[in-house]
């Protein structure tokens, strides 16, 4: 048990509440100090904060995270939930916008469903799953400053003359008789010691020898590194530190990455396919991409930025590269990958008619984009005004009309029309620009109060233009990985020093011709009797390396 109160040693040193051993001499302060058994080293046997008697609530909190225990629980539930986010997909990783709702109980039945109501869906983006990461970083935090900081005074300020009692409940021990000048036995003993590389201190007929030192602070620099890290995970939820979204291109296109000022051209998807006989038997007969690239250019946008912006943004062009697989397109910070493509012609514009069914009478064409359509039309006596764009046009669950992917896929324009015969405030319509489009959602229905005098139509397909093929580019930006990296080379840095180098200490007295030695390492103790053996037999005391084991490990 450890002392509640202070404890004042025979050699004068005041201890605080829960050191172990001396703080200057060393000897055992615990209620079993009579005993023979090697002595409990770790951090030198100096009290730590966390061993403080009548803990404030503060205290009480230091001590849950100081604790190494619930170090472990936090680190093995953080791993199950994180191998619990990989059973089905992550929200964030599909291509085009969905209803996650449907989705993962369509795909993967009632166990997608409880996946997708438990968030198990966006897993390492729940608050619960940040927490853990928050509460692992302050227990590598307390757990680190509540046990390096005693270490560092007790290594700092350690005695040479260290009691008789820590000397042989030592490890590694050794008692017996020397001849002759006893001073002069220790300048000799230490010169063997100073071979094998070890810092030596004496103190007349007490020497202090020890080596490797810096091995201690191994553990301290691999938490220091894993903080880092775990700091750097935690930034990617930071506004600009993390992008990994996908754009959609077709063949001439320009469109903007979302969240940023940028703007991405193809100007040129191309793919080249394998012949039949560069394929494999079983693949022969079968379309296979041998290598496809986008002719990008990325331009920064200067003005009209914005999504209130006046008028069109003004562009400029910042880099031109051809991407490929695996070669992406790099600056400042983003990478654009070649991710997929899409050789199936995609609807680009048309150029449809309005006609008064009343009269016959036919007015435009007008240009009508499947992207960034512009606001107004005047088409013959008529005004319209586009009020919504939707690429793929659904209803949702609460029967509003919704768009499910930024791609054309089923697109819809209501326009507000104002002109002859209708009210003054306009009458909306909704246009589907293709046919199976207009039979699936019924456009007649919908546009059951103005269809009996107004279409908008398109005259054969030659008004409407196609994109021959689409690439699809994946957008990554992540400022925090440069200080992942640095945490990764931290912590491995700290794993070195802790598991290829040991520190080892050998103290000893000699009092009245008696040789009294005590050995201690974190590990590694054949090496550590080797060196102590070494030393005595050339300062003249053969003996068994195997002779000087005194109990069991307790490093």
């Amino acid at each position: 048990m450890l002392s509640l109160h202070n404890t004042k040693c025979e050699c004068g040193h005041q201890n605080a509440v829960g050191t172990v051993l001396c703080e200057s001499c060393g000897k055992p302060l615990m209620e079993d100090a009579e005993s023979d058994a090697p002595l409990e080293m770790r951090y030198d046997g100096v009290a730590r904060r966390s061993q403080k008697s009548n803990p404030n609530p503060i205290d009480k909190i230091w001590n849950f995270f100081s604790s190494v225990k619930i170090a472990v629980y936090l680190i093995v539930i953080t791993l199950v939930t994180a191998m619990l986010g990989t059973i089905y997909p992550q929200e964030g990783s599909f291509l085009n916008n969905f209803k996650p709702s449907v989705y993962y109980e369509e795909t993967y039945g009632l166990p997608g469903k409880i996946y997708y109501k438990l968030g198990l869906s966006h897993t390492y983006d729940s608050w619960w799953f940040i927490t853990l990461l928050v509460m692992i970083g302050t227990s590598l935090v307390i757990c680190s400053l509540d046990r390096v900081l005693p270490l560092y005074r007790a290594l700092s300020k350690q005695q040479i003359r260290k009691h008789i009692r820590f000397i042989t409940r030592q490890k590694t021990v050794y008692n017996g008789q020397v001849d002759g000048d006893a001073e002069e036995w220790v300048k000799q003993f230490s010169a063997h010691m100073k071979k094998k590389h070890y810092k030596v201190y004496t103190d007349g007929t007490a020497m202090l020898a020890e080596k490797n030192r810096f091995s201690r602070w191994g553990p301290y620099i691999n938490h220091i590194g894993l903080i880092l890290f775990l700091l750097a995970i935690l930034a990617r939820s930071l506004p600009g530190w993390q992008m990994d979204s996908y754009v959609s291109i077709p063949d001439g296109d320009t469109v903007q990455i979302e969240g940023t000022n940028y703007f991405v051209k193809n100007e040129k998807f191309t793919v080249e396919y394998y012949k039949d006989e560069e394929l494999p038997p079983e693949l022969q007969g079968t379309v296979r991409a041998k290598r496809y690239e986008t002719s990008a250019v990325l331009y920064k946008c200067t003005s009209n930025c914005g999504d209130n912006a006046s008028g069109e943004p003004v562009l400029k062009e910042v880099k031109k590269q051809d991407i490929e697989v695996n070669h992406p397109l790099k600056y400042d910070g983003i990478k654009l990958y070649q991710f997929d493509y899409d050789v199936t012609p995609k609807l680009k514009s048309v150029n449809p008619v309005l006609v008064n069914k009343e009269t016959g009478e036919t007015y435009g064409p007008f240009d009508l984009p499947m992207k960034d359509a512009p606001l107004d039309y005047t088409v013959g006596p008529y005004k319209m005004k586009l009020a919504a764009n939707y690429m793929e046009f659904g209803i949702g669950e609460d029967g509003e009309p919704v768009t499910l992917s930024r791609d054309p896929n089923a697109p819809a324009f209501i326009f507000l029309i104002t002109g002859p015969g209708l009210p003054e405030k306009g009458q909306p319509y909704i246009y589907f620009p293709m046919q199976k489009d207009k039979e699936k959602f019924d456009q007649d229905k919908l546009n059951a109060s103005i269809s009996d005098k107004l279409e908008i139509k398109v005259n054969g397909m030659e008004n409407v233009h196609f994109a021959e093929a689409s690439t699809y580019l994946n957008v990554r930006k992540d400022k925090a990985l440069t200080y992942v990296w640095y945490g990764a080379a931290i912590s491995m840095l700290g794993l070195l020093l802790g598991s290829y180098w040991q520190h080892r200490r050998i103290w000893l007295r000699i009092d009245g011709g008696k040789l009294s030695l005590g050995a201690h390492t974190n590990k590694n103790w054949y090496g550590m009797r080797a060196d102590v053996a070494y030393a005595l037999r050339k300062s003249g005391i053969a003996v068994d390396p195997k002779s000087l084991d005194n109990g069991g490990n307790n490093a």
